[in-house]
């Protein structure tokens, strides 16, 4: 099968297991339940291959850690955690659990057990704070799958015996990267039918895919990749994808303040075989308890943060001396973070790399602190790029977002502004940038000349001139659509009306006549 057929293949199984499973738990909650699962299914099978590889290249070619006992299986546990991060015994692992999941009243407790042990089988080694608590959302005893624990057990029986139906086969014989894309499908799917509630913490994969590649222009390889405000952790893994994990060579980082997400993020980091340390996914808020001054700066940062949120600003003394956003001498609003993120990110940004941050309209054109904000980036030429994008990507609303892309060592002193608010085609209920969209805006980003109506470089000091408003309508013209109308050719097309309706009045006159004297 080609990638788009094992894709859409994938893509369709799925979705008439939501259908089926459909039912008294709501659809985002029970997201937590099929990822949970999906995530099981995924590292029992990954350590199955791993122990199995490493067995059949010593000569045991008959040799299956599924079938072998939990005794046996304990000789092996050190050297494993320390190469995959956990450890499974056999009897626990996915698949046999499913085999036997109909006959067990007590399956709502043996999952309990067995989540508890992966996350255990960590502890005291490197890999322990990667594993800890991501489990906490599959709550096998919630009165969400059932009023009793026949119920539950129900449930978790057609969750079990779905996952297990899906057909991901081996991660290297695969065409796409089936785990992943099965996690991005259902966290797309339930974002996009949970509305607000999901779209704060999805980005679609075409928006991520768009960031990454902005900040990898000109290169094929980049040391750490970050994203503050990471939720799933989907433009982080637009690296691996674009780039191949090995070319971020030193891993993925990330932060995310709401828990639920966090654990999300570091499951998907599993799911697209990024092992734990290559990942380093903390949980806080990063404004005010920043997780990595140790692991900065970055050659690559991406994010799409929320979006004017509250957070202390000038309520709170320390923050003005706080190095991240110190330079600017002026903090963002309490009520607008939203540039509090962006100095945050600008401050960590490496001399060589690039940031990429979907950006609210206000951001670019309010006045007050925002607007000194806007001149400290604009006077000391960190201000690389402002592209705008289309209405209606985004889950969870509607509006017109923007790109702004900074950079620590530009080789001019201008700012390209982009109009790609009609570069989209039409997906089902939301707007796509498609291949040849991301292609169009890419390549002016990369030309960095005049477009006519679609791109304008402009020099700071006419950015100065604009009162520090970088809104990318301020300087890219719109093309005029309206027809260009003759005055004089519509006025003899007016006269030929008008006589030709003169001539049509006669003629039904004289009709009218003739029939009257008849």
């Amino acid at each position: 099968m080609t990638k788009e057929q094992e894709r859409s293949a994938l893509h369709e199984t799925i979705w008439k297991i939501a259908n089926e499973l459909r039912g008294s738990v709501d659809g985002w909650d029970f997201k937590s339940y099929v990822l949970g699962i999906l995530f099981y299914r995924f590292i029992s099978e990954n350590l199955i291959n791993h122990i199995n590889r490493s067995e059949w290249e010593t000569g045991s070619k008959d040799f299956d850690y599924a079938q072998i006992t939990d005794e046996e299986a304990e000789f092996g546990r050190e050297d494993t955690v320390q190469e995959k991060g956990f450890y499974i015994l056999p009897s626990e692992l996915f698949q046999n659990i499913v085999k036997h999941s109909k006959n067990n009243a007590d399956l709502n407790e043996s999952l309990r057990e067995i989540f508890k042990n992966i996350e255990g089988s960590a502890k005291g080694h490197p890999s322990e704070y990667d594993l800890k608590g991501l489990f906490d959302d599959v709550d096998v005893n919630s009165n969400k799958l059932g009023a009793n624990v026949q119920k539950r057990n129900e449930r978790l029986v057609k969750i079990l015996e779905a996952i297990a139906g899906l057909r991901l086969g081996n991660y290297q014989d695969n065409n796409i990267d089936a785990f992943g894309d099965a996690y991005e499908y259902l966290m797309a799917m339930y974002a996009g039918n949970a509305g607000k509630s999901g779209g704060e913490f999805f980005t679609p994969q075409e928006v991520s895919e768009l960031l990454a590649r902005i900040t990898l222009v000109g290169k094929t390889e980049v040391n750490r990749v970050y994203d503050p405000a990471c939720g799933s952790g989907s433009l982080l893994l637009q690296f691996a994808k674009v780039l191949g994990k090995d070319n971020v060579r030193q891993g993925f980082y990330g932060q995310e303040i709401n828990i639920t997400t966090y654990n999300l993020c570091r499951i998907n980091m599993f799911l697209h075989d990024i092992n734990y340390e290559k990942f380093d996914i903390t949980h806080g808020d990063t404004l005010m308890d920043p997780k990595h001054w140790d692991d900065e700066p970055f050659d690559a940062i991406v994010s799409n943060p929320p979006y004017s949120i509250n957070w202390e600003g000038d309520a709170n003394p320390l923050l003005i001396n706080d190095p991240r956003f110190s330079a600017a001498g002026v903090l963002a609003p309490k009520s607008k973070a939203d540039l509090a993120f962006t100095l945050h990110m600008l401050s960590w940004l490496s001399t060589s790399g690039t940031a990429a941050i979907v950006e609210f309209p206000g951001v670019l054109y309010r006045g007050g602190a925002e607007q000194k904000i806007r001149k400290y980036l604009v006077d000391n030429n960190f201000v690389d790029a402002v592209i705008q994008l289309p209405p209606d990507l985004f889950f969870g609303t509607s509006i017109s977002t923007c790109i702004l892309v900074l950079k620590k060592s530009k080789t001019d002193n201008s700012v390209l502004f982009i109009d790609a608010s009609a570069e989209f085609v039409r997906g089902g209920s939301k707007n796509k940038m498609s291949a040849e969209n991301h292609k169009k805006v890419l390549d002016a980003y990369a030309a960095r000349v005049d477009v006519d109506h679609f791109a304008t470089l402009v020099p700071n000091i006419g950015i100065e001139e604009n009162d520090y408003n970088i809104a990318v309508s301020s300087f890219v013209e719109q093309e005029n659509t309206k027809e260009i109308i003759d005055i004089k050719t519509l006025n003899h097309q007016i006269e030929e009306i008008v006589s030709r309706q003169i001539e049509l009045r006669t003629s039904i006159d004289a009709i009218v006549n003739d029939l009257e004297n008849a």
